[in-house]
C-alpha cells in the first residue's frame, strides 16, 4: 500500500508560478528516484524532471530555466517549483515514484493520480 498525492495545481496566468507537492505515503521502506510528469490533451505523457535521493537533477528540454524540482528525503516529498508559465505549460502532472515496500523486495514504480495546471489569461 502507497500512495502519492499531489497538490498545488491550479489555474494561473502566463508568466506565473505554481508550487506542485508529491507525498508519498503508506508501507514504506525506501524510496528512490522521484520525478514529475505531464500530459496534456491529445497528447503522451513526458517527463518533465526527474531527482535522485542524493540531488541530482534531469530536467527536460522545454521547460529548461523555469522549474526547479526539490526533494525533502525526510519526509519523502518532492516538490516542483514552475515560474514563467506558459500556455503550453498546461496539462496534467503526475508524481513519480520509486518505492521499496520491503527489504526483500524490489522497488516498484508508482504514479500519483495527477493535478490539473491550467496556464491562461
Amino acid at each position: 500500500q502507497v500512495q502519492l498525492v499531489e497538490s498545488g495545481g491550479g489555474l494561473v496566468q502566463p508568466g506565473g508560478s505554481l508550487r506542485l507537492s508529491c507525498a508519498a505515503s503508506g508501507n514504506i521502506f525506501g524510496v528512490y528516484t522521484m520525478g514529475w510528469y505531464r500530459q496534456a490533451p491529445g497528447n503522451q505523457r513526458e517527463l518533465v524532471a526527474t531527482i535522485t535521493t542524493a540531488g541530482s537533477t534531469l530536467y527536460a528540454n522545454s521547460i529548461t530555466g523555469r522549474f526547479t524540482i526539490s526533494r525533502d528525503n525526510a519526509n519523502n516529498t518532492v516538490y516542483l517549483e514552475m515560474n514563467n508559465l506558459k500556455p503550453d505549460d498546461t496539462a496534467v502532472y503526475y508524481c513519480n515514484a520509486d518505492v521499496r515496500t520491503s527489504w526483500r523486495l524490489n522497488a516498484v514504480n508508482y504514479w500519483g493520480q495527477g493535478t490539473q495546471v491550467t496556464v491562461s489569461s
